[in-house]
C-alpha cells in the first residue's frame, strides 16, 4: 500500500483514508507474493463507499514484466450513488503484479467489495454486445444491434480479434464517456477542498523552518479589485514561511497607497517601498527586491494570483534538494468572474525552448543571492524584464540546478487590455524580449543572433563557420523510383547549402527505371550511388553508409522526403554544429500540407509518436511550441542531421533495431550521453510517410516490431513513463498534447 491508513471501525469494516495525492493497493497472495494473474478477460466488482470527499479517477495499473507502465494503465469507470463498480477489464498479457489506484482526491472510503473474475472471450463479447454493465436507457436496443453490427462487419473483414479489440474500445468510452475540457480537468483534479487545504497545512508544518521566499510585486495604478485578490492569495498560502515585498512605482491615485498601507498593517510579513517617482516596472521590480530577506524570491504581478499551494510546492522542491537555484511551475489564466482557462503545461528545463518564449515565466522562484549577482532586472528590457533576468539566471546554472514543478501554481489574469489575452505582433514587450535573448546569445559566445516573429516569440539563427562544413545527405532507397527522383530533385532544385553531397544507397533494387535512373546518377555526378547488397536493415544501412561519407555532417534522408523550403538545411546544420547538440530534426508535412512530424514524444500511444501529426500546417500547438525550436527527446530519423564525430561516438545507430525505433533509440543514447536533440519548424519538407516499404503491421512483420517495442521498454523504461519534454498532465493518448484524464503522478 502507498497513501492508505487503516481506519478503525466499528464492525471492523476496511475503511482507509487517502493521506497524498497517488494512493493504492497492491495485490498480494496469501504468501505475500505479487499476485499473478493471466492475461485476457475479467469482471470486475467493486464498491468503495466514500465517507468524506469524493473518488476520482480508479484505475488499474498492471505490470506486464517491465514494472508499471503508464502507458499500460486501465482507467476504470467511477461509481454510481451506491459506491458500486461493475465492468469489464482486458489484461493484454499476463500480470505479473497489479495494483489499484482507488481515487486521486483525498477522502476516506470503505472498501466493501472487491472480486475480479475470470471470464472466457464468448462471455466478455455478449457482455459487451448486449450492454450488461450498463444501464439500458433510451434507444438501448437500437445500441446493442449497431454495436452487433459493427461487430460483425469488422470481423468478417479484418477477424475476430480486431473486432473484439474495436469493440471492447467502444465499451470503454461508453463506459467512461470522454473529458477534454479544461473547466473539469480542473473540476475533477485541480480543486482545493478542505481536505486538500489542511493536508497542505501539516505538509507545511512537516517543513518546520524552510526556506523563506520573498514575493517581489511591483505595483502602478492596480485596480482595487484585482491589487485585493493578488495580495489575498499571497495570504492564503498553506506555507507561512513567506514576506512580500512590494514597490508602489509612485502611482497617481491615493487609493493605491491606502491600500497598501491596509495590508501592511495586517500582516507584519508584508513590506512597502513608496517609490517618489515612476521608474517603469525594471526599477520598481528592483525596489521590491531591496526589500527582500528571503532565501528565495517569487516574481508575482500585481493583478494575478498565486494558487494556495504555490509557495508550500516550491518550499518542498527546495528542501528536498538544496542545490537548486531557479524552479518554475506550470500556469493557467484567469478572467473576471474567476474562470481558469488556457493552461500551459511546461517541459522540463528546455534552453532551445527558453530562447525561443519565456515559457517559465509564471511563477518563477530563485535564489536570492544569484538575482542579485546577475544585477536584478534590468532598465531598458520593460516588458520583457523577467525573461532577460531567467537568461542571465540560467547561464549561470547548471541544468541540474532548475527545477519544474508540474502543477498550476500561478492565475495569469486575463482582462481587458491585458497581455495575458494576447498581444501586438512585435510590440515593446516582443522587441525587448528579442534583444534579451540577443544579449544573452553574445554573453554566452553563441555564433548566433535573435529575430522576433510575427506571433510575439523568436528565433535563433546558428550561424555556420565558413567556409560551411561539408555535408553527407545519405538515402537509402529501394525501387520507387519516382519517390527518389522527387527527393533528389528536390534537393538539387532547392537546396541552397553550398557544400553538401548526395549518397544514394541502393539496397537491392530490381525495377528496370529504378537502374536506370540510379545510372542517370551516376553519369551525371549529381550523387554516388552505392549498392548494399543484403537484407534491408535501416540501421545496417546507415551505418555502412556513413563509412563511405565524406562529411563531417550527417544528414539521414528517406528516399520519400521532398525539400520545400531553401534554406532546411543551413537551419539543421547551423544547430548540429554546436558543440552540445546530438540530433536535429525538422518540421514535416503530409502532402496535403497536413504535420506529419513536429517532434517525437515518448510514451504517446506507446513507445513513441509524432506531436501534432495531422494538424494543419501553420497549428501553433500547446503553448505555441509547434512554431519555435526547442530541445525534444527524440526527432524522427526520416530527415535527421548530427554531426558524424558523434554518430560515431555512439557507434551509430542500433542495427537490432532494423526497421522501428532506431532514431528514437538513437536520439536517447544521445541524451543519456549528455546531448541535446534539437527540433525546428524552421526547416520545411514534405514526406510522402514510408511510401517505399509498406506496412510495417504486416503479419509477417509483427513479431519483428513487437521485439523491438520490447527492446525499447526495456531499455527506455523511464524516459517512456516521464518524457522531460512533455508534461504529465497532458494525455498519452492524444497527439495534440490534449489533457490527461486523469493526471499522471510521478
Amino acid at each position: 500500500m502507498s497513501q492508505l491508513e487503516r481506519i478503525e471501525t466499528a464492525d471492523a469494516g476496511a475503511a482507509w483514508r487517502v493521506t497524498g495525492e497517488d494512493p493504492w493497493f497492491a495485490f498480494q497472495s496469501d504468501e505475500g507474493a505479487p499476485a499473478r494473474l493471466a492475461g485476457g478477460w475479467y469482471r470486475l466488482r467493486l464498491r468503495l463507499d466514500p465517507r468524506h470527499g469524493g473518488l476520482v479517477a480508479p484505475c488499474f495499473y498492471p505490470d506486464y514484466g517491465q514494472g508499471v507502465m503508464y502507458g499500460d494503465a486501465i482507467p476504470l469507470p467511477e461509481s454510481g450513488g451506491d459506491g458500486a463498480i461493475d465492468t469489464l477489464v482486458l489484461f493484454k498479457h499476463d500480470v505479473h503484479a497489479l495494483r489499484f489506484d482507488p481515487t486521486l482526491k483525498r477522502s476516506n472510503f470503505e472498501l466493501r467489495r472487491f472480486e475480479l473474475q475470470r471470464l472466457g472471450r464468448f462471455s466478455a463479447l455478449l457482455d459487451m454486445l448486449l450492454g450488461l454493465r450498463r444501464p439500458p436507457g433510451e434507444g438501448g436496443w437500437r445500441r446493442v444491434g449497431g454495436a452487433a453490427g459493427r461487430f460483425a462487419r469488422t470481423a468478417s473483414r479484418r477477424g475476430l480479434s480486431e473486432a473484439a479489440r474495436e469493440l471492447f474500445s467502444e465499451h470503454t468510452r461508453g463506459l467512461q464517456g470522454s473529458s477534454d475540457g479544461y473547466a473539469e480537468w480542473v473540476d475533477r483534479y485541480d480543486t482545493i477542498g478542505a481536505a486538500e487545504f489542511d493536508a497542505m497545512r501539516q505538509r507545511a508544518a512537516a517543513l518546520g523552518d524552510g526556506p523563506l521566499i520573498s514575493l517581489v510585486v511591483p505595483v502602478y495604478e492596480t485596480p482595487e479589485r484585482w491589487l485585493r485578490q493578488c495580495l489575498d492569495s499571497v495570504l492564503r498560502q498553506a506555507y507561512p514561511r513567506w514576506e512580500l515585498c512590494i514597490a508602489d512605482d509612485a502611482s497617481p491615485s491615493p487609493r493605491v497607497r491606502e491600500l497598501l498601507r491596509e495590508y501592511e498593517r495586517r500582516d507584519p510579513r508584508i513590506r512597502v517601498a513608496y517609490r517618489e517617482s515612476n521608474g517603469h516596472i525594471s526599477q520598481a521590480s528592483n525596489s521590491a527586491l531591496a526589500l527582500a530577506t528571503g532565501d528565495f524570491v517569487g516574481l508575482l504581478d500585481h493583478d494575478d494570483e498565486l494558487r494556495p499551494h504555490a509557495l508550500l510546492e516550491m518550499a518542498e522542491a527546495i528542501a528536498g534538494n538544496p542545490e537548486l537555484q531557479l524552479l518554475y511551475s506550470d500556469e493557467d489564466k484567469i478572467d473576471e468572474e474567476g474562470r481558469r482557462f488556457h493552461p500551459y503545461f511546461k517541459p522540463g528545463w528546455n534552453p532551445d525552448l527558453l530562447r525561443s518564449q519565456n515559457y517559465l515565466c509564471h511563477f518563477t522562484v530563485a535564489r536570492t543571492a544569484l538575482v542579485r549577482e546577475v544585477g536584478g532586472f534590468r532598465a531598458g528590457f520593460e516588458g520583457s524584464q523577467d525573461h532577460d533576468l531567467v537568461l542571465r539566471c540560467s547561464e549561470r546554472l547548471a541544468a541540474g540546478q532548475i527545477r519544474h514543478v508540474p502543477k498550476v501554481l500561478y492565475h495569469w489574469r486575463a482582462i481587458a487590455g491585458s497581455t495575458a489575452l494576447g498581444r501586438d505582433a512585435k510590440d515593446y514587450a516582443s522587441a525587448a524580449g528579442c534583444r534579451a535573448v540577443d544579449d544573452h546569445l553574445r554573453r554566452t559566445d553563441a555564433a548566433a543572433g535573435a529575430e522576433e516573429l510575427a506571433h510575439g516569440h523568436y528565433r535563433v539563427r546558428w550561424r555556420l563557420p565558413d567556409p560551411a562544413p561539408k555535408v553527407t545527405v545519405i538515402i537509402p532507397t529501394r525501387d520507387k523510383v519516382g519517390l527518389l527522383r522527387n527527393c533528389v530533385d528536390s534537393l538539387l532544385r532547392r537546396t541552397r547549402y553550398p557544400n553538401y553531397e548526395i549518397l544514394v544507397v541502393d539496397n537491392q533494387s530490381g525495377e528496370p527505371e529504378t537502374l536506370a535512373y540510379l545510372d542517370e546518377l551516376r553519369d551525371s555526378g549529381a550523387a554516388r550511388v552505392l549498392a548494399y547488397d543484403a537484407p534491408f536493415n535501416y540501421s545496417a544501412i546507415n551505418n555502412w553508409a556513413v563509412g563511405q561519407a565524406d562529411g563531417e555532417i550527417l544528414c539521414l534522408l528517406n528516399n520519400d522526403i521532398e525539400v520545400i523550403s531553401e534554406e532546411w538545411l543551413e537551419e539543421m546544420a547551423g544547430h548540429a554544429w554546436r558543440p552540445e547538440v546530438g540530433a536535429v530534426g525538422a518540421m514535416l508535412y503530409y502532402p496535403d500540407d497536413r504535420i506529419q512530424h513536429a517532434g517525437v514524444i515518448l510514451g504517446v500511444g506507446g513507445v513513441a509518436n509524432h506531436a501534432y501529426a495531422g494538424q494543419l500546417r501553420g497549428h501553433a500547438g500547446h503553448g505555441a511550441r509547434a512554431k519555435v525550436a526547442q530541445d525534444l527527446s527524440a526527432v524522427t530519423g526520416a530527415c535527421l542531421v548530427v554531426r558524424r564525430s558523434v554518430y560515431r561516438q555512439l557507434g551509430g545507430l542500433d542495427e537490432r533495431l532494423q526497421v522501428a525505433f532506431n532514431d528514437i533509440d538513437f536520439c536517447l543514447r544521445l541524451r543519456e550521453a549528455g546531448y541535446l536533440n534539437v527540433w525546428t519548424p524552421f526547416a520545411e519538407l514534405y514526406h510522402h510517410e514510408s511510401a517505399s516499404r509498406g506496412n510495417d503491421l504486416a503479419p509477417e512483420k509483427l513479431q519483428r516490431f513487437l521485439g523491438e517495442v520490447r527492446h525499447m521498454e526495456e531499455r527506455w523504461r523511464d524516459w517512456l513513463q516521464s518524457d522531460p519534454a512533455y508534461n504529465p498532465n497532458l494525455s498519452l493518448n492524444d497527439l495534440n498534447s490534449g489533457l490527461a484524464f486523469p493526471p499522471r503522478r510521478s
